[in-house]
């Protein structure tokens, strides 16, 4: 938020938040004074920001300033003003700005909220699910300094349902169930009729095959996805959309892989970043820059906020994700022609907590699954 190099903007906003602290501690000054006195800092904060000269007559920033105050002004409405903003966070990732770089008015929010939520109990947590997930956002994209301890967020436990097949089993078994009594005997009085004529039979047989086939076909285990790591990203040479990246999949040499995030993030904030990719799609050239790879992202529903996937601490370059029932071997390199990642990728997406799925089955890596700060939003 404050800009590179501007070592006494950093020095004066890092005050600013020692201020901010001791008077948001300060339980013996009056409500009204104090709310007086926070909104001067957080002025100053805005002032102090990128762009401060434009944020300070914002409307937009201006409400949250004021949000900010009634935390102090009117305490009693504090519940309702944290569940409120609970239900303005189900679909952002910051309060304003359409990236994922915090804004001033996000800076300032969450000061105002921060001992609000750091003493509350389990219970009530789970009861402002985006709030803490947005709380998280935050405080990993900005320095706050030692003024404001980092909120503890809980990883949601990720309980992957298993098929019961034992009515299936039933079903199949023939004269161990009604069904199966019917099913015997319609067989034998179709032999009968038929005096040893089949043709009927392998037609009926041949569809349940096809639809195996079908299913096989949408199997996410034909993708061969990867935990890379990006040791270095550069701007395309001729696609301003475009950025190149080198990836270490650990394979002998990094793969370049060419990804449309240029309107989303900077090089330098892609470097040393671990990432999931598709390591099995026909290598290509993007705009005559060849692409060994594609990097899988989560988006908004209106395409606003794009980020790659978080792959939690612990898992490790080159590994592969895993996906519960679903242990078929990918294909050594997809087919464009049977457009099988096309078929696949509708079914990725991100549920209410921010998990990675495939029809709701985690990305599974060695430690744990990989998340989005976008919750029910679309990867590809």
């Amino acid at each position: 938020m404050v800009s590179s190099g501007d070592d006494v903007k950093s020095d004066k906003l890092n005050l600013a938040f020692v201020q901010l602290k001791r008077l948001l501690l300060d339980s013996a000054t009056n409500g009204t004074d104090l709310g007086s006195s926070l909104k001067g800092i957080y002025l100053d904060i805005i002032g102090l920001s990128r762009d401060g000269d434009a944020f300070a007559n914002d409307n937009e920033v201006m409400k949250w300033v004021e949000f900010s105050v009634s935390f102090v002004e009117n305490p009693i409405e504090t519940n309702n003003n944290l569940h409120k903003l609970n239900e303005d966070l189900i679909t952002k990732t910051v309060l304003l700005g359409k990236g994922l770089e915090p804004s001033v008015a996000d800076v300032i929010v969450y000061s105002a909220v921060h001992s609000n939520l750091i003493g509350l109990q389990k219970d009530e947590r789970d009861k402002l699910p985006h709030l803490f997930r947005w709380a998280e956002h935050i405080q990993t994209r900005e320095d706050f300094g030692t003024q404001f301890k980092k909120i503890v967020v809980e990883k949601v436990p990720i309980v992957i349902p298993k098929f019961d097949d034992s009515k299936l089993k039933k079903a199949v078994h023939v004269g161990g169930s009604e069904v199966g009594s019917k099913v015997k005997k319609n067989a034998d009085a179709k032999k009968s009729n038929a005096q040893g004529s089949t043709q009927a039979v392998p037609e009926k047989a041949k569809v349940p095959e096809k639809d195996e086939k079908k299913d096989e076909e949408l199997s996410v285990s034909l993708l061969k996805i990867q935990i890379g790591y990006i040791r270095k990203a550069w701007k395309h040479p001729s696609a301003d959309s475009l950025l190149v990246e080198e990836i270490d999949v650990g394979e002998p040499k990094c793969r370049q892989v060419v990804s449309g995030l240029a309107k989303y993030c900077t090089p330098e904030e892609l470097t040393n970043r671990y990432v999931v990719l598709v390591t099995n799609v026909k290598p290509g050239k993007l705009r005559d820059v060849m692409s060994e790879g594609l990097v899988l992202c989560a988006s908004s529903k209106d395409h606003t906020i794009v980020e790659t996937l978080r792959v939690p601490d612990g898992a490790k370059a080159g590994e592969c994700i895993t996906f519960s029932g679903h242990d078929g071997k990918p294909e050594d390199v997809l087919n464009p022609k049977k457009k099988q990642l096309e078929k696949i990728t509708p079914n990725l997406f991100t549920d209410n907590n921010g998990v990675a799925t495939f029809k709701g089955i985690p990305f599974m890596t060695s430690a744990g699954p990989c998340t989005s700060p976008i919750p029910n939003a679309s990867i590809k």
